[in-house]
């Protein structure tokens, strides 16, 4: 491609250290995607609008379809494939997605929790209005909010009883 040039990235990713070359404008979320195989990031409108990309970079939450890949680079990123543990027992957002029947297609439903797993971090006992607000910037298009609240809300407990 006219113009392009590949570049060094450098990123942990769920743990695990991956160096490569791609080219320049490659976006965070085709890298985790196509280069590390990391599908349960899912690309949704690719203007910031959906949050189905929702990553942690660093431990706070980003949209990753609008980062490049090289601006990760040198950077710690956790995946909803890196909240579960090692043993493969799911993060208590996990379980209360599950439990509360917080999805419908589940497409957003990753970027959700990723979200979530950001409020939660900063508001360790949030009220529904502090969830709702929180998820302003991410899409469900099955409409399944009063489940996903009531996911957050189950989640919080579980992460407070830990």
């Amino acid at each position: 491609m006219p113009g392009s040039r590949d570049i060094s990235v450098e990123v942990t990713v769920n743990g695990a250290r991956h160096t490569a070359e791609i080219p320049a404008r490659t976006l965070l979320v085709h890298y985790l995607r196509e280069r590390l195989g990391l599908t349960g990031t899912h690309v949704g409108c690719d203007t910031t609008q959906c949050g189905a990309c929702t990553v942690a970079l660093d431990g706070v939450a980003v949209k990753s379809c609008t980062i490049l890949a090289a601006q990760a680079s040198g950077h710690e990123i956790t995946t909803i494939e890196g909240l579960a543990s090692p043993s493969g027992e799911l993060h208590p957002l996990q379980r209360a997605f599950r439990a509360e029947h917080g999805l419908q297609c589940g497409y957003c439903t990753p970027g959700m929790v990723m979200a979530l797993r950001q409020l939660l971090a900063d508001n360790p006992d949030p009220t529904e209005d502090d969830v709702r607000h929180g998820l302003s910037g991410n899409i469900c298009r099955c409409t399944g909010y009063q489940n996903i609240v009531a996911a957050a809300l189950a989640a919080a407990e579980l992460l407070r009883e830990a």
